[in-house]
């Protein structure tokens, strides 16, 4: 297993470009015609009603047909390099005129290989070209350097780095274009294990957490089908109960390479896109309501306890919590288009910010921590009334706040 993205196609007898799988060829977007037959594929969904295209990897469309090879200073990260290549942003000019801009839709790039200072590129409404764009640098947050292992270090990522990384990504969108905000999806694992505590005393306080943290952000949040449930990684022993091909190949060139397996396989229990996978856990019966036939990837054991039936019925669930978080939300503007300013930085342990729209201004303070905290209230902030939302039963306000094991509270200000 060398990593080549060509392969010989003998059927044609020619090489054959895939950045990702033998199974998807990369198309030649150089072609008028190849562009056009798009547009045309496009054109037929939402003449069909569709809302809109998340756009895959849509930076890696443009290719330098050079071809050059990675340089050394990359140190073997293809997506850093070979992203946003020549004629990029020609191309998404010429989709939106020939088709986005014709229609009432939403577009949506995943920005794999898009730095901070790129963004803008596609989303600044004056540019004509796309509505918003996923950044990857939040998860990234915690992993190893490289490619190999993505582990995340022994104790846990850095809350500070965290707030540093989605604060940044707040001030990009400040004054042009609009950010997004997520925490999990299809290539992640689930969000509660990665960035919460999926231990069974603490895995509903942290979940809950972690959706007060995405429904109080500037920016759309997306919200990946199961975290609502607080669905955990189901944290494969083996590799062969592994589908995903990214983890398959990097598996089979650290074999090659006479490399550590067991640590990798053990690092993929936090880091591996299977446990973002397996199947959503709908009730108690068998293969938890997904099937009757054999899934693609085996149940997570906690299906039983953790399912959407059972949480239907309990008021206090980690699914009605995302409901009142969601209804929040909307009840609220100022959680939508408020200014965010972080607070206490340097604090390790708790993530604290605002939100204000002309008059109204609410505090979000969020305890990243299994541990019981407190947090000193600046002067000059004055929490009052009754909490928007609290994901335990009691908060009291005062000139310290006294806070649980990863409780989160939205409470407005006087």
């Amino acid at each position: 297993m060398k990593g080549d993205a060509w392969a010989y196609d003998a059927a044609t007898k020619a090489y054959c470009l895939h950045y990702f799988s033998r199974k998807q060829p990369d198309l030649n977007w150089e072609n008028p015609k190849l562009r056009q037959e798009i547009y045309s594929m496009m054109r037929f969904w939402f003449d069909k009603g569709i809302d809109g295209f998340r756009m895959d990897v849509i930076p890696f469309i443009a290719k330098d047909t050079a071809f050059p090879p990675i340089p050394a200073e990359y140190h073997g990260d293809f997506g850093r390099y070979y992203a946003n290549g020549p004629h990029l942003h020609d191309y998404l000019k010429e989709m939106r005129r020939e088709v986005l801009g014709k229609y009432d839709v939403l577009s949506v790039a995943e920005g794999a290989g898009v730095t901070s200072d790129q963004a803008l590129e596609f989303v600044d409404s004056a540019r004509q070209e796309l509505n918003m764009l996923y950044h990857f640098e939040g998860m990234g947050v915690g992993n190893a350097p490289g490619l190999k292992y993505r582990m995340r270090k022994p104790e846990g990522y850095s809350l500070l780095e965290f707030k540093q990384v989605y604060t940044k990504w707040d001030k990009i969108f400040a004054e042009k274009g609009w950010g997004t905000i997520y925490l999990g999806n299809h290539d992640q694992p689930r969000m509660v294990t990665r960035w919460g505590d999926d231990r069974p005393a603490f895995r509903a306080a942290s979940s809950k957490l972690l959706t007060t943290f995405l429904l109080t952000m500037r920016g759309t949040p997306y919200y990946f089908g199961g975290d609502e449930l607080g669905m955990t990684n189901i944290k494969f022993d083996k590799i062969e109960d592994y589908q995903n091909i990214e983890v398959r190949n990097m598996y089979a060139q650290l074999k090659a390479e006479g490399g550590d397996l067991a640590q990798f396989v053990e690092a993929q229990k936090i880091s591996g896109r299977d446990n973002g996978r397996t199947p959503f856990q709908w009730d108690a019966s068998a293969h938890a309501g997904f099937t009757t036939g054999t899934p693609w990837l085996k149940l997570n054991p906690n299906y039983a306890q953790v399912n959407a039936a059972a949480q239907e019925k309990d008021p206090n669930s980690i699914l009605n919590y995302f409901r009142r978080a969601t209804a929040m939300r909307r009840q609220h503007p100022v959680l939508v288009y408020g200014r965010y300013q972080l607070l206490d930085a340097d604090n390790p342990h708790i993530y604290v910010y605002t939100r204000t729209q002309g008059k109204e201004r609410v505090l979000v303070v969020l305890n990243f921590t299994s541990d019981k905290q407190t947090w000193a209230v600046p002067a000059g902030l004055k929490p009052g009334g009754t909490p928007w939302l609290n994901n335990y039963a009691a908060f009291t306000p005062g000139p310290t706040l006294a806070l649980e094991p990863w409780q989160a509270v939205v409470v407005p200000l006087r």
